[in-house]
């Protein structure tokens, strides 16, 4: 009885998990964003009557299999699972007994319901308005693992868009399993990109060792936002709005009594928007050039 509670118009209704996975090979800013997704699903969660509770499974935390009696023993239905770095499993959970959403790309152990940011449409849409701004040069600068890990999501949207724009110079995407000033420099000198794009901002640190000066003759973009480390424009991913529509997409199944793998599992998928930035010129100022 100690978990019933009544806000001012909705009953308690029950408890959800959440389920992170304790990674050492996670990026330590990947963090920032888990913590948004949380608290976007803790809010919406509320707002729906049910309370979000968290577990962490992993070295740090428990097992699969110790975590089924958890839930198993509080009752627990409805699971949200959040992105995992490397290839999850949690087919040892007993699915007959749960309701689940992943928050990222498809899952395949077991296969369900995902949301995630739809990172294609995001990117086409921020280098459309980068080529507004006058930039005919873009680079983008990967972590192959990332972009693995998104089924080649941002890859693919650069180079479909370097296809069908004849106008723009095709700069070879700079792809790495380890990201290293040595290897940004020789790239970046080599095909002279106008402006660079990727995820951490120390890009902007070794644009401007190789004579850039940011944002008077080069541009950064950064591809999440939530990783930057100094002002910057980039992409919002809406981690916030994910933990909501993930909750409220479990709950719809727990309200439908609909428990187990499902057959096929669909994605939803939610655009990211452009964020303005001291590292682009201004579209004032583009329109005077």
């Amino acid at each position: 009885m100690s978990e019933v509670r009544r806000s001012r118009n909705q009953m308690f209704r029950g408890v959800i998990a959440a389920v992170d996975l304790d990674e050492a090979t996670r990026p330590t800013d990947a963090g920032r964003f888990h913590t948004a997704l949380t608290e976007g699903a803790r809010t919406r969660a509320g707002e729906l009557g049910f309370k979000l509770q968290t577990f962490l499974v992993g070295q740090q935390g428990v097992n699969v299999a110790r975590l089924d009696t958890i839930l198993q023993s509080r009752g627990i239905q409805g699971v949200l699972l959040l992105p995992a770095w490397n290839t999850p499993d949690f087919s040892k959970l007993d699915w007959s007994r749960y309701a689940g959403i992943y928050s990222d790309y498809a899952i395949e152990r077991p296969a369900l319901h995902s949301v995630c940011s739809d990172h294609h449409r995001s990117l086409i849409g921020a280098l459309e308005r980068l080529r507004s701004l006058g930039y005919q040069k873009p680079g983008i600068v990967l972590n192959q693992h990332q972009d693995e890990r998104l089924q080649h999501r941002w890859a693919g949207a650069f180079t479909s868009f370097q296809r069908n724009h004849a106008d723009a110079e095709n700069i070879p995407p700079l792809i790495l399993s380890e990201i290293n000033a040595p290897a940004f420099t020789k790239w970046f000198k080599r095909y002279e990109p106008d402006v660079v794009i990727g995820h951490s901002t120390d890009l902007i640190d070794w644009m401007t060792a190789c004579g850039a000066r940011v944002p008077k003759t080069h541009g950064f973009f950064c591809l999440n936002v939530t990783q930057q480390d100094r002002p910057c424009a980039g992409l919002d991913l809406h981690p916030h709005t994910l933990g909501a529509r993930g909750v409220e997409l479990l709950i719809a199944q727990l309200q439908r009594n609909e428990r187990g793998i499902p057959d096929p599992a669909s994605t939803t998928m939610i655009p990211g928007h452009w964020v303005d930035g001291p590292t682009l010129v201004s579209a004032a100022l583009a329109k005077k050039a």
